[in-house]
């Protein structure tokens, strides 16, 4: 049986050395046993031909252990975005503070009221009051395009008086209990 492959092997390259000796392009003598198996390809449809394949992967275990099994496919809903890449690498790499001016300043007022109350003193939290203010003139009137600045300013004076206020309701102490006594003192006491 081995014997066929070789001498089928050999007649090949005996006619393609005959063929590049001769120098012009024959076409190639098919034996019964080459045009029977060229008939039985043709035959086989490529979708069955697939299945077969697929089968035999799974049979072998190649479909084992594959990272999203029983998982959805990342991303498959995003059909041809043009910035899929960029968007992966921010979720990916979890990068903050990029975008329009107007969403970053919407997502900077609903944290400003802990982010003032980090501030130890009253200067420093006037002074970033003023800051955000500023940062809100300067993004209206820039024409850049997005969405609207609709972020409204802050009044410097009743954000220093907000805080101060949350602080006094931070800063009231807690009623200490008094120490209790050992049980000698107890014992004590009571006999004395």
């Amino acid at each position: 049986m081995g014997n066929r492959g070789a001498d089928a092997y050999r007649r090949r390259m005996e006619r393609a050395a005959r063929i590049r000796a001769a120098g012009t392009p024959e076409q190639p003598e098919e034996t019964a046993e080459e045009a029977a198996l060229r008939r039985r390809k043709e035959q086989v449809d490529p979708a069955s031909k697939a299945d077969y394949l697929i089968r035999d992967a799974m049979m072998r275990g190649e479909f084992d252990n594959l990272q999203y099994a029983g998982k959805p496919i990342p991303n498959l809903a995003e059909a041809n975005d043009p910035d899929w890449w960029v968007k992966g690498l921010i979720e990916r790499e979890n990068i903050s503070g990029l975008g329009p001016p107007a969403l970053l300043l919407r997502v900077e007022d609903t944290e400003l009221d802990g982010v003032l109350d980090a501030k130890p003193s009253a200067a420093q939290v006037r002074e970033a009051v003023e800051d955000f203010n500023r940062r809100i003139i300067e993004a209206r009137r820039q024409l850049l395009g997005g969405p609207p600045v609709i972020t409204k300013l802050r009044d410097v004076e009743l954000e220093v008086q907000r805080w101060r206020e949350r602080r006094a309701g931070d800063a009231a102490p807690d009623p200490v209990p008094e120490p209790r006594r050992p049980w000698w003192r107890r014992a004590w006491k009571r006999s004395g």
